[in-house]
């Protein structure tokens, strides 16, 4: 999909893409003998600014800040971008339910980089006007705040928000003209799938309880993934084998931190063809999801490094690079 409103935006991005930071960069934060040296490389390479505090919760939020600044700069219309922030959104109406559910004030509990902030979904769902959400939201937000209301189970209240944000973003994708955005969507929402398999299994969910939480997708069947759970992992990594998801079979053979760095790096696989695409929003949709998944894994060094972990614990969990 050509498109020529893109063409100085993907410009400005082929730019960016040469701070994004490689394998050999990770490789140098990691060479860093505490979290303070992994801060002060970070600064010298660009993160944060200059009343940045020097901590590492300040200079990755202010890396995230950057990104959605250089996008809103580039690009008109930011509901283009909109699924990528779903989970965030989504996120907020679960911690708004609760809040005003049980009437405690938590801090920091909420995303502001979504189309409705905490301060809005809690004004919401406090006086309870469900039809100020989007479509998408508005119902399972009623049932989910009825049904906390009524059980107090925080869990039941999260597998139908967390499922109504997959449906979400499946049906965004499955909109969407940009071949990035129906993938991203068919991979996030499949790995979702996945996890709550492998989740269930360690922990002996019901055949109900998967079906309740797993949202339906083309490339993996519903069905035959809750049966494989309840069967046991085996079970779980031969059906995953006849997939286009065998690789995470192959990482759940290998350990759980295995398979939780497989779950990001597929999607960092699926928009690797970006780097290649000229003139659509593609390579945009590519760079946001490169940059979270560059803060994700510069958190987990600097989390390691932190309780001075092991490098070898620490390289077990890092991810995989977009350049």
């Amino acid at each position: 999909m050509y498109d020529e409103q893109y063409t100085y935006a993907v410009a400005r991005i082929r730019a960016r893409e040469t701070t994004l930071f490689s394998q050999a960069t990770i490789d140098q934060l990691m060479a860093c003998k505490d979290e303070a040296q992994c801060l002060q490389f970070l600064i010298d390479k660009g993160w944060g600014d200059m009343d940045t505090p020097v901590n590492a919760e300040a200079i990755l939020t202010r890396e995230r800040e950057k990104t959605w600044e250089l996008m809103r700069e580039l690009v008109d219309d930011m509901s283009v971008f909109d699924v990528l922030t779903y989970s965030n959104l989504f996120h907020n109406l679960k911690a708004a339910i609760k809040e005003v559910a049980t009437e405690e004030k938590n801090p920091n509990i909420f995303f502001n980089d979504c189309a409705i902030s905490g301060e809005e979904m809690m004004e919401i769902i406090s006086e309870k006007n469900f039809s100020k959400l989007p479509k998408s939201m508005s119902r399972v937000a009623e049932e989910a705040y009825e049904t906390f209301l009524h059980t107090r189970d925080g869990q039941l209240c999260d597998i139908m928000v967390d499922k109504a944000a997959l449906e979400a973003i499946y049906e965004a994708g499955k909109r969407s003209d940009a071949e990035i955005i129906r993938d991203y969507a068919e991979s996030t929402v499949a790995v979702a799938d996945i996890k709550i398999a492998v989740r269930s299994q360690k922990t002996a969910k019901t055949m109900e309880f998967m079906k309740r939480a797993m949202a339906e997708c083309d490339s993996i069947s519903v069905d035959q993934l809750s049966r494989a759970a309840l069967s046991g992992m085996d079970a779980i990594q031969e059906y995953l084998s006849g997939t286009v998801y065998a690789e995470g079979a192959q990482a759940l053979a290998e350990s759980a931190s295995a398979f939780e760095r497989w779950c990001d790096n597929r999607i960092i696989q699926t928009i690797h063809p970006q780097l290649y695409n000229p003139f659509t929003i593609g390579p945009l949709v590519a760079y946001i999801l490169a940059r979270e998944n560059e803060i994700k894994t510069v958190r987990i060094i600097l989390t390691g490094k932190l309780n001075q972990l092991s490098d070898e614990f620490i390289r077990e969990r890092i991810r995989e690079m977009y350049v």
